[in-house]
């Protein structure tokens, strides 16, 4: 082994296609891993900020705002709050324009009434500022008109025109419908891991069949990938492209090594002739080049990653690349590193490589010592 490595430190390959190839495959891989992670964390963080991550509803509103379980369902391992709200569309007016909206109550303190905050996109849409009046309008079976005064604007994760949301306090909402404190449109949910929704929500539609009341509703819990089926069947198709995508930039940069390789082997044949003839097997001359070999593939690695976390930090910091909301839900490019992935994409990916140069090696069997040791 030690003089393999000696041979392999001796041949110098000066290959800077194959390392700019490893290295633009690699920032790829990264690259994708990294914005395929950044939606999918983005896109669960806006649903949870708008809808939370579970919806308990009833099959009818209002519900109880405190069902006599609802202890039980806060003491769930995986619950982190309870919050009740109402949802309601509406129509806002501004001094020149209008624009549909969805109208949220959530609990807010009594000296906040009729107060809203409202998103970006809507603030921008109608021209609204902190401290400007606007008159809301609620369609259903006779119209109904509140004024709120603007209390803040903030920025909404999932902005596009079909999820503005505008936030006043739950005590205005129940006024509006004619309901007691006591009750809500809904009760949503807030997890301390949100990838466990499925089994958290089984877990409370349990709760809620066997503790309600006589009087009280068997609430139905309802996931985020439920409420929202083509956000979450969109993410996916983005896994699948990554997975296609990293496959690809394996092939491309393995076959990219395959031809550096015999380029390699091509020039050194007289090396292999002569150490064949001092008695090295195949095997062992095999094991010189294929230390060369992930040299430069480490090399490319290296390089490749280094300026792909340089461009998700840059990316992260200022949101340089911006995206249309109508059509990808977020206005940049998100991007979201983990380490251990990345490591995990690293060793998958220079083990496959590392394979694939397999296949020059087998060159090797057919050089033939009396013949190539002549050669200079």
């Amino acid at each position: 082994m030690k003089a393999q490595a000696f041979i392999a430190s001796r041949l110098r390959f000066k290959g800077r296609l194959a390392v700019v190839a490893i290295a633009v495959s690699f920032f790829v891989m990264i690259i994708s891993l990294a914005i395929s992670a950044g939606f999918r964390s983005e896109i669960r963080r806006g649903i949870s900020e708008m809808s939370g991550d579970i919806r308990l509803s009833g099959s009818e509103e209002p519900i109880d705002a405190r069902p006599s379980y609802i202890d039980k369902l806060e003491g769930l391992p995986s619950v982190r709050s309870i919050i009740p709200v109402i949802w309601k569309p509406g129509i806002v007016k501004g001094p020149d324009d209008i624009s549909g909206v969805l109208v949220k109550g959530v609990p807010m303190p009594d000296s906040c009434s009729l107060q809203a905050r409202i998103p970006s996109r809507l603030a921008a849409k109608l021209q609204l500022s902190v401290g400007d009046d606007f008159t809301a309008w609620f369609i259903e079976d006779k119209v109904r008109a509140r004024r709120f005064a603007v209390s803040g604007i903030y920025e909404s994760v999932i902005d596009s025109d079909e999820t503005l949301t505008v936030l006043v306090p739950l005590a205005d909402m129940q006024r509006l419908c004619g309901w007691e404190d006591s009750q809500a449109g809904a009760l949503e949910v807030l997890l301390k891991n949100p990838d466990a929704a499925d089994a958290a929500a089984f877990e409370m539609s349990v709760l809620s069949y066997g503790n309600h009341g006589p009087e009280e509703d068997i609430l139905n819990a309802a996931t985020a990938r439920a409420r929202y089926p083509q956000l979450f069947d969109w993410l996916d198709l983005i896994d699948v492209n990554v997975l296609a995508i990293i496959l690809l930039m394996i092939v491309v940069a393995g076959f990219n090594m395959i031809s550096g390789l015999l380029i390699l082997l091509f020039r050194n044949i007289s090396t292999i002739g002569m150490l064949k003839s001092l008695g090295m097997g195949n095997r062992a001359i095999a094991g010189v080049f294929l230390r060369v070999a992930a040299r430069i593939v480490a090399v490319g690695m290296f390089i490749g990653n280094g300026a792909a976390l340089l461009f998700c930090l840059l990316q992260g910091t200022t949101h340089l690349i911006k995206l249309n909301p109508a059509n990808y839900f977020v206005s940049f490019v998100p991007v979201s590193v983990n380490p251990a992935t990345v490591l995990l994409v690293d060793a998958l990916a220079f083990g496959a490589i590392m394979l694939l140069m397999l296949i020059p090696t087998l060159f090797i069997s057919r050089v033939d010592p009396a013949q190539t040791v002549r050669v200079k």
